[in-house]
């Protein structure tokens, strides 16, 4: 990255640059904002280790983000180094422009301050560049408007450990670095205005304080359930903000606390659960909704908020009590699956195919009804040259208008002239019950999961493959003309004769289909009734001989 020789890496670097700088700035918190600008530095700038140390309120240094080691991560994040120890590192060893470089010959005499720190052990360098594992770099973030040390608040000091080539850096890698913390001390200001969150942890102190017995006992209560609890920032820019949470959250999604303060619960939350927890955070209430663990995966909770008012005119929180229901959800999404599926062959049952079919046709209204519908829209009779000032000789699209529902229309006629429907295609085995007698019922098994296999292969996904009892299947498969439903009856039928192994030997069975059309006016049982009727018609007229293949 230091050669002149090898603009084209310097270019990529810059590339690389710009872009984590971006991802600083479209964070969505100051807590992400935090470990955007740790891990930029790792993975943009090269280095092994970097560690952002915030200013807080009372003038000290809190680590508040963390990247390139966990083990490093768990045991110094959140700890506080005090502002006098900064300032003096901060006055020590070379200053590179804004940068403050404090060799390993001067570095020894801060091994036992009050700061927390971490770096890497190593041998001791073979040449004079060579990065030593006592050597420090800093880059203090300045508030904007201020050059240097002299001016500006300064808001935190990001410190770096070993450059992965293992150099110190060179021009390059040290404007490079200061542009970053630059940058990020820009994104930093502009997240902690948005987020408010040290005037909101000081108001909080202070209410705490008017209430310093109540809150023991509160606090014992809380620290100590036996499920989790968490206390979260209500209304205003930050509501939902975790404020506390005890020990028992804290396992259940596998985050020790310092992390999860950087978090609202929107941010934990499942995507497909947002609108459940907002529906829940406004004024209270209960939800089951997925929280996310660590590991990036969901545990489903019954998550319940109160609202606690902190004093008679002071703020209020949300004390949020969260129960691991992840063995219930279980146990009522097996037993819903079982109610709705076939134990055997896994498919939608008898009474799921019902549900699947009466969900897509509806009572349609009729002729009359849309031009009543019309008459009472307009106060009178609406004439026109048909009478009632809509043609509706152009078909049923005309009065749709009244109803939010999609009719579902059956192809009319013997041509196919593009017309899609709802295709049901009622399905009985041809010569399943000669198997049952002569291999038994465990080889009959066999042979309807296999058929099961088959029929669920050969439909697109969105189509229903559902059986109905015995040996019947049925087939929803919507949006297909008459010639693509008989092609598709074809098309199974031929994957269903292919020989079946049951119980160690190979056995056929032939099969029969009916294909009937779904619309609306109709019910699920006068749709499958009719795909039945056509499925005897089909069986009677092929002789017996030609039913099964073999």
């Amino acid at each position: 990255m230091e050669t002149e020789s090898e603009p084209y890496v310097r270019l990529a670097s810059l590339r690389q640059l710009h872009q984590v700088m971006a991802e600083m700035n479209t964070a969505r918190s100051l807590a992400d904002t935090l470990q955007t600008v740790a891990d930029g530095v790792v993975e943009a700038l090269g280095y092994e280790i970097a560690c952002v140390n915030l200013v807080r309120g009372d003038g000290d240094l809190v680590v508040a983000a963390f990247s390139g080691n966990s083990a490093a991560e768990s045991l110094i994040t959140g700890r506080v180094g005090p502002r006098a120890s900064w300032e003096r590192r901060l006055s020590m060893g070379e200053a590179w422009g804004d940068l403050r470089f404090i060799p390993h010959t001067e570095g020894w005499v801060l091994d036992e301050d009050d700061v927390p720190q971490w770096y890497t052990d190593g041998p001791a360098p073979r040449f004079e560049d060579e990065w030593h594992p006592c050597d420090r770099l800093y880059a203090p973030m300045y508030a904007p408007g201020g050059q240097g040390g002299s001016c500006g608040e300064l808001l935190g000091v990001l410190s770096v450990d070993r450059p992965r080539n293992g150099r110190h850096p060179g021009a390059w890698g040290r404007e490079a670095l200061q542009m970053y913390a630059f940058q990020a001390a820009i994104a930093i200001s502009n997240a902690r205005l948005r987020a408010n969150m040290q005037r909101a942890l000081v108001r909080l102190e202070r209410e705490q304080q008017a209430l310093r017995a109540s809150e023991e006992s509160f606090r014992q209560a809380f620290e100590y359930a036996p499920s989790g609890m968490a206390v979260a920032e209500m209304g205003g820019d930050q509501h939902g903000r975790i404020l506390r949470t005890n020990d028992a959250l804290c396992r259940l999604l596998g985050r020790p606390a310092a992390a999860m303060r950087r978090y609202s619960f929107s941010d934990l939350v499942h995507p497909e659960d947002i609108s459940t927890l907002l529906r829940t955070s406004a004024e209270g209430g209960r939800a089951e909704l997925r929280l996310g663990r660590r590991d990036g995966t969901y545990v489903w909770v019954s998550l319940r908020n109160s609202v606690v008012a902190d004093a008679a005119d002071g703020p209020r929180f949300l004390l949020t009590h969260v129960e691991d229901i992840e063995e219930r959800k279980r146990r009522e999404l097996q037993l819903a699956h079982r109610a709705s599926h076939d134990s055997l062959t896994g498919l939608p049952n008898s009474a799921e195919l019902r549900s699947r079919l009466s969900a897509r046709i509806c009572g349609r209204p009729t002729y009359a009804d849309a031009i009543g519908s019309l008459d009472a829209a307009y106060g009178h009779p609406a004439q026109g040259a048909d009478g009632h000032g809509f043609d509706f000789a152009e078909g049923p699209a005309a009065y749709d208008a009244f109803d939010h529902h999609v009719h579902v229309v059956a192809p009319e006629g013997d041509r196919d002239e593009g017309t899609k429907g709802l295709a049901v295609l009622f399905c009985d085995l041809d010569g399943f019950k000669s198997i049952n007698d002569r291999f038994g019922h465990n080889a009959g098994d066999a042979v309807l999961i296999e058929v099961a296999r088959r029929l669920s292969r050969g439909v697109r996904d969105g189509d229903t493959v559902a059986r109905l009892g015995g040996d019947e299947f049925v087939i929803l498969a919507d949006g297909l003309g008459k010639a693509d439903a008989q092609d598709l009856a074809v098309r199974l039928r031929g994957e269903i004769i292919q020989p079946i192994r049951a119980e160690g030997r190979a056995v056929r069975v032939g099969a029969s289909f009916g294909i009937g059309w779904a619309h609306c006016g109709m019910t699920a049982d006068e749709v499958l009734k009719s795909a039945d009727e056509r499925m005897y018609v089909e069986k009677r007229s092929r002789p017996k001989q030609h039913r099964r293949a073999g």
